[in-house]
């Protein structure tokens, strides 16, 4: 497994080496929300958060936001530990927040087992986050085959390529399985993918974050009621 990996370099294009106070160096020069950032006047905020969630996603594409439908999953595995990791947004709606993976990915389970999860939401440009928390449900097959059949011939080759979060053996494998799958979805754009599945995340929770420069940030949560009474409104400390 080492000499496989040590391939994707070569053997005489070795890592470049990055010292702890070049690291440190860098890390501290950093700086956050230069630039002017918007405003974010709660009162005018509507009673439920899908709207304002529609709305903060379209204004930060529209700002030039890079991939603002981008998003960290955070889940729960069989031993309670924490994982996270980022993936695309399919659809915000009166349901919740969609997203899709294979079953049988790490997440996939993890999810099976412990449907509770949380997204997170980071648009810099706008110094803005949005995080949601709640149970996520798997949609059934047809949901599932629909949600893969608009999507590119690349997401399709990767769905056909399979076996997410599996050991890996070389690079080499994973090159002629990615090939095989891509000369399929090219000449079967509606093959079956069998453990790809649609999520649907629906909210409980749905922070709205708004940065200040002067560190004086706005926090808005909404809490669901008890079911169909709508949600409350609170403001939090930043």
């Amino acid at each position: 497994m080492t000499s496989e990996i040590n391939e994707l370099n070569g053997p005489d294009e070795p890592l470049p080496s990055t010292q702890p106070g070049e690291f440190r160096a860098v890390l501290h020069a950093l700086r956050v929300w230069d630039a002017p950032l918007p405003g974010f006047d709660v009162r005018a905020a509507p009673v439920e958060p899908l709207a304002l969630f529609r709305e903060w996603f379209v204004h930060a594409a529209r700002a030039g936001q890079p991939e603002p439908h981008t998003m960290s999953l955070a889940t729960v595995d069989g031993e309670g530990r924490p994982d996270v990791r980022t993936l695309m947004l399919h659809e915000a709606d009166e349901r919740g927040w969609h997203f899709a993976s294979h079953a049988t990915s790490a997440k996939g389970h993890q999810l099976a087992a412990h449907p509770d999860a949380a997204l997170g939401f980071y648009w810099p440009l706008l110094g803005r986050q949005v995080r949601v928390r709640g149970r996520v449900t798997a949609c059934g097959p047809e949901e599932s085959r629909a949600d893969l059949a608009v999507r590119s011939r690349g997401a399709l080759a990767a769905a056909l390529t399979g076996r997410q979060s599996e050991v890996l053996e070389s690079a080499g494998e994973l090159v002629r399985a990615s090939e095989r799958a891509w000369e399929r979805a090219g000449v079967e754009p509606d093959a079956p993918a069998p453990t790809w599945t649609r999520y649907v995340l629906a909210p409980v929770e749905v922070e709205f974050f708004q940065g200040d420069a002067a560190r004086r940030h706005t926090r808005l949560r909404y809490r669901a009621a008890a079911e169909g009474a709508g949600w409350s409104r609170e403001l939090l400390w930043p």
